[in-house]
């Protein structure tokens, strides 16, 4: 269940951001990992990750909007639609990520993943943005293979596989799906040169997933 981020923050519900701000800096200096004492640094390390997560939230207008909506529905008894609201979170990312703003992107796709681990658009869209992100390489891999494992007949899906995996230094997964997307799309020439580099031994520079377009 997810945790009441009002509460995690010691704010109330018609807390403005200055407030949410300041509350979070406070809590930051106690809870921070590095002041930590204890036996199970993991953890400390897990409860600030969660509070941090709290205030890019509530200090986002659009996912205080969401989250907010979230939180009533539970406490009504109704039935919290998370697909929809996982569909809005990767419509923000894909604003976002057109307009280069690569980690917001990120975190509005992880966001939509966590919500519905079965949005096969929102796994996808998270690989390419994770991929753009130097120390997110083994989660860009990990989100292209479950999105290529609940369609693994998705040409796109398989070409950006062999691409991230490329990109990861993991030569012989890229070789495999760059050759099962081969299968959909013989002729195509960023293919081609994707598995030739790979077989002259250069690792795929990975510049080949911009699938967002504007318009």
């Amino acid at each position: 269940m997810k945790p009441n981020y009002y509460e995690l923050l010691r704010v109330d519900r018609s807390a403005n951001e200055r407030q949410i701000r300041d509350s979070f800096r406070k809590l930051a200096r106690e809870k921070h990992p590095d002041r930590y004492k204890g036996p199970d640094k993991a953890d400390a390390e897990r409860q600030f990750q969660t509070l941090t997560e709290a205030v890019n939230i509530l200090t986002n207008p659009v996912r205080r909007k969401q989250y907010d909506a979230e939180i009533a529905s539970s406490s009504g008894g109704g039935t919290v639609d998370f697909a929809q609201i996982a569909k809005a979170y990767v419509n923000q990312g894909a604003k976002a990520f057109n307009a280069g703003d690569i980690a917001t992107a990120y975190e509005n796709f992880d966001l939509a993943v966590k919500h519905n681990a079965n949005d096969t658009k929102a796994l996808h869209y998270l690989a390419l943005a994770a991929a753009r992100m130097p120390s997110h390489q083994r989660q860009a891999v990990q989100a292209i293979e479950a999105a290529v494992q609940k369609e693994p007949v998705n040409p796109t899906f398989l070409k950006d596989a062999g691409m991230i995996c490329a990109n990861a230094g993991m030569k012989a997964k890229a070789e495999r799906y760059l050759e099962e997307a081969l299968k959909w799309d013989r002729e195509n020439a960023e293919l081609l040169n994707a598995l030739a580099k790979l077989r002259q031994g250069r690792p795929e520079a990975g510049k080949g997933f911009t699938l967002f377009k504007k318009g």
